[in-house]
């Protein structure tokens, strides 16, 4: 899963006027891992993921494309990210993972900047969990995996 959630969520926008649509080529760099997701390197990169992000106004959809995409809709259930704010995009997990009396999905938030055609930021991945003892004791509750991830699309 090193790359699994590396090559799964990437992009976003940047500013409600900023034109952001494009086709973009991410690369990705594991950070923290608070929530101990498996096969996670911290500092492994991962390169050329491919993101398409629409706009239509200030609605802003990054869908994350090829084998990527496939990995990220099986972690989370969606390959998309969507927001009406082009610096703030999230998808909600709905694959749930079970231990114990603890279930819960992945969350993905992407937080990003363009300056002209590049396009660099963070993505959060967070647990939202069923609030049970057993997933804190699995450190599931409110942990927190990121990544940093920088990227381009063609000249606009």
């Amino acid at each position: 899963m090193k790359s699994l959630v590396g090559l799964a969520l990437v992009l976003a926008a940047c500013g409600s006027d900023a034109n952001v649509a494009g086709n973009y080529t991410i690369a990705l760099t594991n950070r923290d891992n608070g929530c101990n997701l498996s096969n996670w390197t911290v500092g492994n990169q991962t390169t050329g993921v491919p993101v398409t992000i629409t706009q239509s106004g200030s609605n802003v959809t990054a869908t994350v494309m090829g084998p990527a995409g496939v990995v990220l809709g099986a972690f989370l259930g969606t390959n998309a990210f969507t927001g009406d704010n082009s610096i703030d995009l999230k998808a909600l997990g709905t694959v749930p993972k079970t231990s114990g009396n603890c279930t819960w999905t992945y969350n993905g938030e992407i937080t990003a900047d363009l300056a002209g055609d590049a396009l660099a930021g963070r993505i959060d991945y967070r647990a939202a969990d069923n609030g049970n003892p057993d997933c804190t004791t699995m450190q599931v509750h409110g942990c927190d995996s990121f990544q940093d991830f920088n990227g381009t699309r063609p000249p606009q």
